[in-house]
């Protein structure tokens, strides 16, 4: 057939170009309407709005009065925001390959063949769903009180105390970053398909050769990881920035004890809806944005030198 008569065809059926050799886009619209409509008016309407909130004086009760630069500049001095920053970071640079090497090691552990696989699956995903809601928050200060769970475990191994590690600001923040690395099911879920993918004759091959389980890893299946890996990354630090329901639930929304568990966002909506300053707290919310895009930038760079792919 040739392409004259293929393209007579197209149109006798009511192809892409409807009368008149136009697009007849009317059926696309009309199922793109309702998520045009959201992307506008939840998206790029309140990123407009806090843009330009950034650089204005609001309290949320006046109008907006717009002051230029201040609250950029106030950035540099503001001790409470360097402080909320170093929190995260820690949490972030401690958390996400915390996560990630729980989640990896169980996806290994769920791969090798063991019987029950979709009921692991399914309770290990578990935390994931859960680990941000304000319920397990909360179980989470009781496990962690004088009182609480972890003591108990503590006293039944013989170390007797009455710690309670929330209160305590040397150890508040880890507690938290032990909750988020244990939110590891969704990570483990992606490493889990991913190790479905390698083909099996590349692990009895390296068998043959009498390669090791720890050789065989680091040879075969960390390399053929690596996508996976990078994306999870990805995501985990993203969502890590991102934190705030933890930390409000266990400190009160206070940030303590000693604003050791001050994690930016919870400064952020201190700023916001506890002074009210939300010009100010809208620039904030900019730079959180710019630092995400900065990490996300620098992991896209990075990955050139240690993610593998196929070609």
């Amino acid at each position: 057939m040739s392409v004259a008569e293929l393209q007579q065809l197209t149109r006798r059926r009511g192809g892409p170009r409807a009368k008149g050799g136009t697009p007849d886009n009317k059926a696309a619209l009309i199922f793109l309407g309702p998520w045009l409509v959201g992307v506008v008016a939840l998206t790029i309407g309140p990123l407009i709005a806090s843009l330009y909130l950034a650089f204005t004086n609001y309290n949320l009760l006046q109008d907006p009065k717009f002051v230029g630069l201040d609250n950029f500049v106030r950035m540099f001095s503001d001790d409470r925001l360097h402080h909320s920053l170093r929190v995260t970071f820690v949490y972030v640079l401690v958390g996400v390959p915390g996560q990630l090497i729980v989640a990896l090691a169980l996806a290994i552990l769920l791969d090798s063949g063991m019987r029950g696989l979709t009921f692991y699956r399914s309770a290990f995903y578990l935390p994931s769903l859960l680990g941000s809601s304000v319920a397990i928050a909360v179980l989470w200060r009781l496990i962690f009180g004088g009182e609480g769970l972890f003591n108990s475990v503590l006293g039944f191994l013989g170390v007797q105390t009455h710690t309670s590690w929330i209160a305590n600001p040397g150890t508040s923040l880890w507690t938290i970053i032990v909750l988020h690395i244990w939110t590891f099911g969704s990570p483990m879920v992606i490493f889990l398909a991913g190790l479905r993918q390698i083909p099996r004759e590349l692990y009895e091959a390296a068998s043959t050769d009498g390669a090791g389980t720890w050789r065989t890893f680091t040879s075969i299946t960390l390399p053929l990881l690596t996508p996976i890996i990078f994306f999870n990354l990805v995501l985990a630090i993203i969502n890590s920035f991102q934190a705030f329901t933890q930390a409000f639930v266990v400190s009160g929304g206070t940030g303590g004890p000693s604003d050791s568990t001050l994690f930016y966002t919870l400064y952020l909506y201190q700023e916001g809806f506890g002074s009210f300053r939300m010009g100010y707290a809208s620039a904030l919310a900019w730079l959180l944005v710019v630092i995400v895009g900065a990490f996300t930038a620098i992991n896209f760079w990075a990955s050139k030198y240690w993610v593998h792919y196929d070609d």
